[in-house]
């Protein structure tokens, strides 16, 4: 049985940090990107030096480097702000830039209500 102190999994409203900020999640996402960009670069460049096992250490220090740059930078972005916040930004920018629509309402403006008749007339002296 758990004691009053221990923190429960379960009761976890988002995913802790595990590391400068980032949830597990965020990593895998930051770890696969970078793998994806580092390994064909770094194998071309070790291919065209003649030394094609090298370009796996290369492609190593790639990603370790970009993980601790990128966490670093979502780190800062996501310092005093709601969970979700970068989320919600990058939504924004893509539909800014016609990649994506969002899912928020963007609109500025006089809102109307969509009726044709004037709802202070009663139905009966129409």
């Amino acid at each position: 049985m758990a004691h009053r102190g221990d923190i429960l999994a379960d009761r976890l409203n988002v995913e802790p940090a595990i590391f400068r900020g980032c949830s597990s999640s965020e990593l895998g996402v930051i770890v696969g990107v970078a793998a994806l960009i580092w390994l064909p670069v770094s194998l071309l460049l070790a291919w065209l030096m003649g030394a094609v096992s090298m370009g796996f250490g290369i492609a190593g220090v790639g990603v370790v480097a970009t993980v601790i740059v990128t966490a670093s930078l979502f780190q800062r972005l996501k310092r005093g702000r709601p969970d979700g916040y970068y989320q919600q930004q990058i939504m924004i920018w893509l539909d800014d830039n016609g990649l994506r629509r969002s899912a928020f309402v963007r609109r500025t403006g006089a809102w109307d209500i969509g009726r044709t008749w004037d709802a202070t007339i009663p139905v009966r002296d129409r």
